[in-house]
């Protein structure tokens, strides 16, 4: 991770103020073979652009030295005087410098940024480590091998250093105990050797239990003592407390290796976090220093040597002697002092650092080799017994396969035709009955209702066909007049046969009501065709829909959307959280959190009122907002107003020159901003219940 975007101004603003440089290169001199000319020195001042590496900085301050190796050189050479530097050469140098002296501040800060946030990253890995009983035992299983491997290593360089022979009874519990005791002088020395954090911290260490046998010893005093009637008592106390104590001895020895491992984990988690403060404290006072270097590169030359040396000041610190490496002739040498000398020093005593007590996370291998131990014996039975079982498993595979082929087409494709049918054909055709049916039987029951009043009452054809047109409204007054009359005297009118026409007429009419009714019914279910048809259709389209986003957002989190999934909200919004509590605390260097007399802290409080932020508070303050960045950067849309914005909020955090209330104010906007659009009050909401 990088700073670029504070430093890149800063480099692009150190221009020549009083000549232009220009793409052309400049006529040829007389001495051109032999010094330096203009064109090298735009040349190396356009090579000077952002982005670049360290490389390059070295690479073009060895050029400038040698160039002035050449000037200091330059003598009388064929007769001609030496070439005069002229203002507009004088310019590209000062210019070259500056953008030099820009780019070795920018390099510092992205060193000590880089190495802030390894120790943060390293940190964290061992906070989350230790706040999980059964992750702490599972790395105790991991690094066992090499805890043991570390042990004989160490029993085999004594017995090489004192010229003894190897042999497997040197190997022994006890005879390795007794040479390390003999090599170091310490009882614990065995216990060391596995777990190195006790060799510095042996405070960490449980206190040891009261020895079984002077426990005996007294519980036998006291008993021979006892007069002879609380002797059964005496033997059941003393009985008790000595199953207990050989119960807690046995516990104690248990889970000894178990406590030693935590305590390991926090004591590396303790110094990485010391590490990580260093680092932040030195990466917010040269931060602090922003418009210092600002103002000495636009206007005073003579500065930059001594700006250097501060550069050199916060990186070494107190492990090194900063007298050691000389006072600086001039700018060049100073230039070349932080580049290829402080800066290195200040890296390798970085990696001193986390080597001391192994502080980065074991190897990738050494945290799978229980894996890789586990996993080919499980995967050979889980082979042989689906070996065993495939006929059940090709069976059970098809039957699934069959359940989710007749899912898709009776509950999905089949409806959904359907309803596209019933759409273009608007819901033509009967359902329930056919509409020729019951214009068949309506024909029936007037032909039927007809004859009989033909035959019974001889209508006229006028009247039959005032008859007909009352019977398509089911008026049937002539008929059912006809039944009144046939039932005084039912016997005759049954074997004269019209009190049956009459009976079966009104069963005939009975139907066509019938079909009447479910032609209404018909009319409605037509009319309802379409939501009956949806309503079929949803509970497969629901089931389909949850399916799908269940999966969307699985395949979404494991690819990275829009705010980049919930583990990545959560981190940038425990990221705010932290910038906002460190805005509010105000945290002070750690000198000051030991040695503060009452005018440090009155000190302190001014610079609180008036905005001012400590220089561990604002190198905290910059690595929390780097990673904030770094988040917008990776999983915001690209060209969006969304991304655009944040990063806007953020590069506010970044600029040295705000003090406290107005990156509060900066927090409580991207709090009102971003919250709902990035899902953090909702996470706030379910962290809270």
């Amino acid at each position: 991770m990088s700073i670029s975007h504070i430093t890149d101004k800063l480099i692009l603003g150190s221009s020549p103020s009083q000549w232009k440089i220009s793409q052309a290169p400049p006529e040829p001199s007389l001495s051109s073979t032999a010094d330096p000319s203009k064109d090298v020195l735009r040349s190396l001042f356009l090579s000077l652009s952002p982005p670049f590496s360290p490389n390059r900085t070295r690479d073009t301050i060895k050029c400038l030295r040698e160039i002035q190796e050449l000037e200091d050189n330059n003598k009388l050479v064929g007769g001609y005087a030496p070439r005069t530097i002229d203002g507009e050469e004088q310019a590209l140098k000062d210019a070259v410098l500056s953008r030099l002296v820009a780019a070795v501040y920018a390099e510092a800060l992205d060193t000590l940024l880089s190495e802030a946030i390894t120790a943060e990253v390293e940190a964290q890995w061992w906070a989350d480590l230790e706040r999980s009983r059964l992750r702490v035992a599972y790395h105790l299983v991991q690094t066992l091998p090499l805890r043991i491997s570390c042990l004989f290593e160490d029993v085999l360089h004594i017995l090489h250093s004192n010229n003894q022979a190897i042999s497997f009874s040197v190997f022994k519990p006890s005879s390795i105990r007794d040479l390390l005791n003999r090599d170091t002088g310490r009882p614990d020395s065995v216990r060391a050797r596995m777990f190195p954090h006790l060799r510095t911290h042996p405070s960490v260490v449980s206190p040891p239990l009261e020895p079984l046998g002077v426990y005996l010893f007294n519980s036998s005093r006291r008993s021979s003592s006892s007069s002879p009637s609380n002797i059964i008592a005496s033997a059941y106390q003393s009985l008790y407390h000595t199953s207990t104590l050989v119960a807690r001895y046995i516990l104690h020895y248990v889970t000894l290796p178990l406590q030693l491992t935590s305590q390991e984990i926090h004591v590396k988690r303790l110094e990485l976090e010391r590490i990580r403060d260093e680092r932040a404290e030195a990466l917010g006072e040269l931060t602090s220093k922003h418009d210092d270097i600002s103002r000495t590169l636009r206007n005073d030359l003579d500065e930059r040597a001594a700006f250097l040396q501060v550069i050199d000041q916060v990186l070494v610190g107190q492990r090194a002697d900063t007298t050691k490496l000389g006072s600086p002739s001039s700018l060049l040498d100073a230039l070349a002092t932080t580049s290829s000398k402080v800066l290195p020093m200040h890296t390798s005593l970085h990696k001193e650092d986390l080597r001391t007590y192994s502080l980065l996370r074991p190897s990738r291998l050494i945290r799978i080799w229980p894996r890789l131990l586990v996993l080919p014996p499980l995967s050979l039975y889980a082979i042989q017994r689906i070996s065993a079982s495939q006929d059940t498993l090709l069976s059970l595979a098809k039957d699934a396969w069959e359940t989710l082929k007749g899912f898709w087409r009776g509950w999905l494709v089949e409806p959904l035709v359907d309803i596209t049918k019933t759409v273009r054909t608007g819901g033509e055709g009967s359902i329930i009955v056919q509409k020729g049916s019951i214009d068949a039987d309506l024909q029936s029951l007037e032909r039927m209702a007809l004859s009989l009043a033909r035959d019974k009452l001889n209508y006229s054809p006028t009247q039959l066909d005032d008859l007909s047109n009352k019977l398509r409204f089911g008026d049937l007054t002539p008929v059912l007049q006809i039944y009144e009359e046939d039932i005084k005297s039912p016997v005759r009118s049954a074997v004269s046969g019209t009190l049956l026409r009459s009976a079966f007429i009104q069963v005939q009419k009975a139907k066509v009501d019938v079909d009447q009714a479910l032609a209404g019914i018909d009319k409605l279910l037509r009319s309802q065709e379409l939501t009956f048809a949806f309503v079929g259709v949803a509970p497969a389209l629901s089931l389909v829909y949850i399916m799908s986003d269940y999966l969307g957002r699985l395949f979404a989190s494991s690819r990275g959307h829009m705010g980049g999934g919930r583990r990545r909200r959560t981190a940038a919004w425990l990221t705010m959280r932290r910038i906002e509590r460190l805005l509010i605390t105000q945290l002070r260097t750690r000198a000051d959190n030991h040695h503060h007399t009452h005018a440090q802290e009155e000190h302190h409080n001014d610079e609180h009122a008036k905005g001012a932020i400590p220089p561990l508070t604002a190198g905290l303050l910059l690595l929390s907002v780097s990673s904030l960045r770094e988040y917008a950067e990776t999983w915001l849309p690209p060209r969006s107003r969304l991304r655009e914005g944040f990063l806007e909020d953020v590069g506010d955090l970044e600029d040295p020159r705000l003090g406290r209330e107005e990156k509060m104010r900066v927090v409580e906007r991207m709090w009102r901003s971003w919250g709902r659009a990035l899902g953090w009050e909702r996470l706030a909401i379910e962290a809270s219940s």
